[in-house]
């Protein structure tokens, strides 16, 4: 089968900072590194990597060619790209020793991309096929009804988190992915538990404790473990697991299934520095030991 993501596209710039800033606080980094990102690009690579075929549907700048190239390298069907006359979107990512980070994102082309685009190279999909998406693009809703209609397998990713988006997406979906921080969010702006009154699969990550499983229609929960590991970089560890996930999907195999490698392909993930370049293939996963 195959994955159709529609998905960011950005360069990441690394800086190592001895902690956070705080509000009016300027630090000196230690070191500075780009490398290719974006929530959507990181999907597309993990699945990649983990054995699926991955149709990205993205759009960059003139400044944007070294990324989609690189895509390419990673084995991600990159045909779906398009060139536009916005820069090619961008994040600033500060780290700290302990691993965790903040991070600024500048949208660019990320936001520019077509509804015509969409459609068709979804016209091109089988019944049975994968959409995922995130929301660091526009027209997420389009995509995920168009997908639906043509019964392919719909995962929603809904980062960064806004209600309304993720609401206006929630019929179309099979699958939610998110974290612990952005279903109190959803909480805390609807009253409601995400998906209320429908049939859906939510996955929650919980950063080092693993992440839950939950089915809203029988209320079950399924908890996960992490693998007990020495962070150094948690950039992308989330959208490595989100992936993973939708490469097990696409295998067929069960959503229990699917969810253990990905949790052990992301705490591979936080062991190393940087995002989309460094995400583990499936023969380093399997081979990691736990």
């Amino acid at each position: 089968m195959a994955i159709y993501n529609l998905g960011s596209i950005n360069a990441d710039y690394f800086y190592r900072v001895p902690h956070l800033p705080a509000p009016g606080e300027t630090l000196a980094a230690s070191a500075m590194s780009r490398g290719l990102g974006g929530k959507g690009a990181n999907m597309s690579v993990a699945a990649a990597r983990a054995g699926a075929h991955v149709a990205h549907i993205g759009a960059v700048g003139s400044d944007g060619a070294w990324a989609v190239e690189r895509m390419m390298e990673y084995g991600v069907d990159t045909r779906a790209i398009a060139r536009i006359e916005e820069p090619t979107g961008h994040a600033i990512i500060n780290v700290d020793p302990s691993g965790e980070n903040a991070i600024v994102i500048y949208p660019g082309a990320n936001r520019l991309i077509s509804e015509d685009q969409i459609g068709l190279v979804l016209s091109e999909a089988s019944p049975g096929d994968t959409l995922i998406f995130q929301n660091e693009t526009n027209a997420q809703v389009f995509a995920a009804q168009t997908a639906k209609s043509l019964g392919l397998r719909v995962i929603c990713c809904p980062a960064p988190y806004e209600t309304e988006a993720l609401e206006a997406a929630l019929p179309f979906a099979d699958v939610v992915i998110l974290n612990e921080v952005e279903l109190k969010q959803h909480k805390a702006a609807t009253g409601e538990a995400i998906g209320q009154g429908r049939a859906l699969k939510i996955i929650v990550t919980l950063g080092a404790r693993g992440c839950v499983l939950i089915d809203t229609i029988s209320g079950e929960k399924h908890e996960f473990p992490a693998p007990k590991v020495t962070p150094v970089d948690a950039t992308g560890a989330g959208d490595t697991f989100a992936g993973y996930v939708a490469a097990g999907l696409d295998r067929g195999q069960p959503i229990e299934q699917a969810i253990d490698l990905a949790i052990r392909a992301s705490a591979l993930m936080v062991t190393r520095e940087g995002t989309a370049d460094v995400i583990p293939d499936l023969a380093e996963v399997r081979a990691a030991g736990f």
